[in-house]
């Protein structure tokens, strides 16, 4: 089937990306493929059923490679390197085989105890407050100091990377993104440079200085593409997940009262909050390298297709009532995580965290409650991420 007309969202505003479920529910009913156009990327496909969405995923012809789209033009090459994202097989292989090690169940129970004491922390600093923004005192710090401890980052430098990171992402601020993105290259570009001179016990000093074989030096631009990815995505994701997830309790009184009375039900109570209110709205770009049919609609060569994770994990088909958060239910196949060769690398760490965190806040936060009227909460402009501005929390 051919589509030669498009969905536009350009006009829907603060409305869609604080509830953007109802615009992908009646879009999903039309078909799980869709023409579509927004300001910030102008005409794409955007899919949104669950089986289209693995079936995507899972397709060697839709490439992570920019220089597969129609549009490219070799502009001297990408502000903040490039990642493993950006990248196909044979070279996504080799780069996350770099990292992987460190990212095994095994190596990420290691760090267990430090996470638990991490959160202990926050939650002593907090407590006496009476009332805080839980994003900024717990959600954020608990796992931007557990990556930045793993890769090696100064803790006095850490607030200053996500404050850049945010504004990089303000896709309303333009020039103020560009500057953000050049100013955390700098940074980088500079931290990698130092590791190189007076490598640690950390991550990011064995990337920068060569493992072991030539196989395993990465270029410059790799590298400064790996220090990025690693750091944003080790830890913007996860404080997603830490928000939204607590909001989804508060907001859900008996499944929070559920959780308290049988801790059995943790584990499955972060894939329900991964699968209601995952922190990865939209994938990156996928580029046609040929023509492809996805969900019974052909896209053509050098297209650009997003594939949205959120839309998907609520695609009735593959779940029943999927609107209605339930810890109790079988999430499996929630597409939080991505799917294919470019799942999420660091999931075991993310779900490691999320279970410490929401035992530890709600155990010793009895009277967590909101401080403000949920629907007053407003969520950061971006398709890619989805994230609270803030969640301002009392502990009764």
């Amino acid at each position: 089937m051919a589509v030669t007309d498009f969905e536009d969202l350009t006009g829907l505003g603060q409305d869609f990306v604080d509830n953007p479920y109802p615009v992908y529910e009646r879009m999903r009913a039309q078909g799980p493929v869709h023409r579509v156009r927004t300001a910030a990327s102008g005409e794409f496909w955007l899919v949104v059923g669950h089986e289209a969405a693995r079936t995507a995923l899972a397709d060697p012809r839709l490439s992570n490679d920019i220089r597969h789209s129609a549009g490219w033009q070799d502009d001297g090459g990408n502000s903040i390197g490039l990642n493993m994202v950006q990248t196909d097989p044979p070279q996504h292989t080799r780069l996350r085989k770099l990292v992987a090690k460190d990212f095994t169940p095994r190596r990420i129970a290691e760090l267990r105890p430090r996470i638990q004491q991490i959160a202990d922390e926050l939650v002593d600093a907090m407590l006496p407050l009476g009332k805080a923004d839980l994003l900024e005192a717990f959600a954020l710090p608990l796992p931007l100091a557990v990556i930045c401890e793993l890769l090696g980052v100064p803790a006095g430098d850490r607030k200053m990377f996500h404050d850049w990171y945010l504004a990089s992402t303000d896709f309303t601020r333009p020039e103020e993104a560009g500057a953000a993105a050049q100013a955390m290259t700098g940074y980088l570009a500079e931290l990698v440079a130092a590791k190189r001179q007076d490598p640690g016990a950390d991550l990011l000093s064995a990337l920068a200085g060569g493992l072991s074989t030539d196989d395993d030096r990465l270029s410059p631009e790799e590298m400064l593409g790996m220090a990025f990815l690693l750091l944003v995505a080790g830890y913007e994701t996860a404080a997603n997940l830490l928000s939204s997830g607590t909001l989804a309790l508060l907001r859900h009184p008996d499944q929070l009262a559920a959780l308290r009375a049988d801790w059995s039900l943790l584990e499955n109570a972060v894939e329900e909050m991964l699968r209601y209110e995952g922190a990865v709205e939209t994938t990156a770009f996928r580029y046609t390298k040929e023509p492809v049919e996805i969900g019974g609609v052909r896209v053509d060569s050098g297209e650009s297709v997003a594939v949205v994770l959120a839309a998907a994990s609520r695609d009735p088909r593959k779940f029943a009532e999927p609107d209605r958060f339930d810890i109790r239910r079988d999430a499996r196949g929630h597409m939080a995580f991505g799917y294919g060769i470019h799942h999420c690398l660091g999931a075991p760490l993310a779900r490691m965290q999320g279970a410490i965190a929401f035992r530890t806040l709600l155990e010793r936060c009895p009277g967590l409650a909101l401080d403000a009227d949920p629907e007053t909460l407003s969520w950061r402009p971006s398709l890619m991420l989805r994230g609270l501005h803030q969640l301002p929390v009392t502990f009764g």
